[in-house]
């Protein structure tokens, strides 16, 4: 994403926790997912909708909020080679990224948080996914810029595969990703399932704004996904 002039609104970003049971259901998963992007976000899908919010069945328990349904369809980790964890830092050094990592979740209305106020500048994990390192694609999103400058991933795009990710635990281990792929997409056509979907080892995803700003809808056209592997770790 490249850095917008002064008095354009800042373009939002996700991150976050994931699941537990690997075989979850395919046309489920697309439509949880959908509940964490933010409509019209720095990383979103644009045409994601959150779902009404949760009523009382006549009689019954009142129906859970969304965070809750995404937690009870996509349980958190069956199976994972490290202890549970949160990323607590970031380093990217072919692109000068050195950041405190802070923990998303989702917003009252279903759409996933991004990083704001004192933490805008810092990258974010969606802790509704697996921690770096446990099986699974841990998502790290971040700003590409804010209407004073550049933000932490405005040079996301320059990746490279084979780029080394340096991801910092809470528990002091400290694992290396490799990047394999640097993508573009147009937020009409966001990849839920290349960035959110099931793998069979711990994967990276880290996820910005990119292409060219759209006036009219106050956002960036296009998103950068990162992939990347684990390479290893201490």
């Amino acid at each position: 994403m490249r850095a917008t002039a002064p008095g354009r609104p800042r373009p939002t970003a996700p991150a976050g926790r994931r699941p537990r049971d690997r075989t979850a259901r395919p046309g489920l998963l697309a439509l949880v997912l959908a509940l964490g992007i933010a409509s019209g976000g720095c990383v979103g899908a644009g045409n994601a909708t959150p779902p009404a919010p949760a009523s009382a069945p006549a009689g019954g328990r009142p129906n859970p909020a969304p965070g809750a349904e995404i937690q009870k369809i996509l349980p958190l980790q069956t199976w994972q080679r490290l202890p549970a964890s949160p990323p607590a830092r970031l380093e990217i050094p072919a692109i000068g990224v050195a950041t405190d990592v802070v923990p998303l979740g989702l917003q009252a209305d279903g759409s996933m948080q991004v990083p704001e106020g004192a933490d805008y500048d810092r990258a974010g994990w969606f802790r509704l996914g697996p921690e770096p390192g446990a099986l699974g694609p841990a998502v790290i999103a971040g700003h590409v810029d804010s209407r004073t400058g550049p933000s932490v991933f405005v040079r996301l795009h320059e990746l490279r595969a084979g780029d080394q990710v340096h991801v910092q635990r809470a528990d002091g281990r400290r694992l290396t990703f490799t990047v394999e792929t640097v993508r573009e997409y147009p937020k009409t056509g966001f990849p839920t399932e290349a960035v959110f979907g099931p793998v069979r080892a711990p994967a990276l995803r880290l996820v910005t704004c990119g292409g060219e700003f759209d006036r009219a809808a106050r956002s960036y056209r296009d998103n950068i996904v990162v992939s990347a592997r684990l390479a290893g770790g201490a």
